[in-house]
């Protein structure tokens, strides 16, 4: 990978990583200029995250995400403007009684509205974690509460027993339980989401939600690939799902792609302090192992976990640092995914790909601000912020 040169016989790698990391947005002294491009490039005035090559749409999970980078970079005015436009026009004027719509947008007829008032629970368990931390790290009672009121529809609306398996969140409050069937998606579980849920209500179904997560990824991972949906049966497994599901990224049929992208970022994130983020990492090894020998992550990977020729654009780099980072080869591995991400990147927006992709952003701003330190989950799932170490 031309990076394992030496110098008086010394190792250049970490030379070379420390420059990559400077060059991805790393070296922090304390401004985020990629949240910064972010936010003025796909959030309106209102507080309306928006996706230009997706008709302009905003879904709930935008709005979850950037709420969570405004409160990791202490912007509270983009986190009020994007919790209010939330509220108001997802939620009927009320997250108290009310879980988000997850997709708004321009109907045929030119208005702009609800397209599909489905909540998506991925969404839900981001924005309920969000305000629960930023009533704690802002010291405001009311984010705190609405939070916890977020918690208990969650709970009530998307949260299953799965017969012979456990508890488990289900993708939304409709739509994924066929007959005998449940549908899953593995990247909306986050495990310290859900450790941080049961600190806050121990009475609940989170620390059994946590627990069950890498049974999960055990179960339905295909020769160490995760996979976008998954179907179960019980008393049978998971399998990958026979079709594409509404509203996936994915074009290409069943297998692992843009949804599961993220499972190997948010195990990547996990604290390590039991040992529990190497656990994680072990289920899903196939990203590592691949890269080993591709310059690229694939962009899908087969519901037999064959990894396909299309290289994965470059928020699929992004994603995959946190966790290469768990294996003991991860480092000259993230220099190659780094020096991809520094040649991708648009000088003049400080932005990443050639197209601006707005997805590839949300996974280079939480990929990037945990490497430089902007945000660490404790233990317990607990958010720690720079700026509160200062």
């Amino acid at each position: 990978m031309g990076i394992q040169k030496s110098l008086g016989g010394k190792s250049m790698l970490p030379i070379v990583l420390l420059a990559m990391v400077c060059a991805t947005g790393g070296c922090n002294p304390h401004g985020w200029k990629l949240w910064d491009s972010y936010s003025t490039r796909f959030i309106d005035a209102q507080g309306r995250v928006f996706d230009p090559q997706g008709d302009q749409h905003t879904t709930s999970e935008g709005q979850a995400y950037a709420m969570f980078f405004a409160l990791a970079g202490n912007d509270r005015a983009h986190f009020d403007r994007v919790l209010n436009w939330t509220q108001q026009n997802l939620a009927g004027g009320d997250l108290q009684t009310h879980l988000p719509a997850w997709l708004w947008g321009k109907t045929q007829d030119g208005a702009w509205k609800t397209l599909d008032t489905n909540p998506a629970s991925d969404a839900d368990i981001w924005m309920a974690y969000t305000l629960v931390e930023a009533g704690r790290l802002w010291n405001n009672p009311q984010y705190a509460n609405l939070g916890r009121k977020l918690m208990e529809q969650i709970a009530k609306s998307e949260v299953g027993n799965l017969p012979g398996f456990g508890v488990m969140l289900i993708p939304g409050p409709t739509g994924f339980q066929h007959d005998q069937t449940w549908t899953l998606n593995p990247s909306y579980l986050p495990v310290f989401i859900f450790e941080r849920f049961g600190k806050i209500d121990p009475a609940g179904p989170w620390k059994q939600i946590a627990l069950n997560i890498p049974r999960i990824l055990e179960a339905s991972a295909r020769h160490g690939y995760a996979m976008d949906w998954v179907d179960y049966f019980p008393g049978d497994g998971f399998y990958p799902v026979p079709e594409q599901r509404p509203g996936s990224k994915d074009s290409d049929g069943p297998g692992g792609g843009y949804d599961a992208i993220r499972v190997y970022l948010w195990a990547g994130m996990l604290d390590d302090s039991r040992g529990a983020r190497t656990n994680l990492v072990n289920e899903v090894p196939g990203m590592s192992g691949y890269l080993a020998d591709h310059d690229a992550p694939p962009e899908k990977v087969s519901d037999q976990g064959i990894p396909m020729a299309q290289a994965g654009p470059v928020g699929f780099s992004a994603a995959l640092l946190p966790y290469l980072s768990a294996f003991p080869s991860g480092s000259k591995i993230s220099a190659q995914q780094m020096i991809r991400m520094n040649l991708m990147k648009d000088e003049a927006t400080g932005l990443y790909g050639k197209d601006l992709n707005y997805y590839d952003q949300n996974l280079a701003l939480f990929a990037t601000g945990f490497l430089d330190g902007r945000f660490r989950f404790g233990p317990g799932g607990e958010l720690k912020v720079e700026w509160k170490r200062r």
